[in-house]
């Protein structure tokens, strides 16, 4: 059995769905960060069969949003001297810039370096937002 050892400070990104913490991991860019970062991939979950977890040593600013278009029921820890001092649950947020890519050739933001992307969520129950600028509709899940 693979053991995990406990986070002194820092944040556990804990109940992703299996399968999404390398997108979150990805997402995040935590392979650019000098801090330990623990991606584990299918752990046992006792309420969901299996689960993926990040841990991230140190006291970072993650991009909440960010986590949430990914795994909306992903829950954050965060971690001071091994004791969990706050947890938040997550719900997709209403705007996003920056996180998502119009996936629209002819958009402003795919042809103009200094836009930052912007979506708008349109659809909480399918995870679909719609760009700001050329109304292109995202769906998360793909």
């Amino acid at each position: 059995m693979l053991e995990i050892t406990s986070l002194k400070d820092g944040i556990v990104i804990d109940h992703i769905k299996s399968g999404l913490g390398i997108k979150i991991f990805n997402l995040l860019s935590l392979d650019e960060l000098s801090e330990e970062v623990a991606l584990i991939l299918n752990a046992k979950s006792s309420s969901q069969g299996r689960k993926d977890i990040v841990k991230i040593a140190g006291n970072l600013d993650i991009n909440l949003d960010a986590v949430a278009i990914i795994d909306p029921n992903a829950t954050i820890n965060f971690i001071k001297n091994e004791e969990v001092v706050e947890k938040k649950t997550l719900d997709l947020p209403k705007e996003t810039r920056g996180i998502l890519k119009c996936q629209n050739p002819t958009c402003i933001t795919t042809s103009e370096r200094n836009i930052e992307s912007k979506f708008i969520l349109i659809d909480r129950k399918e995870k679909m937002y719609k760009c700001a600028y050329c109304d292109h509709i995202y769906d998360v899940e793909e």
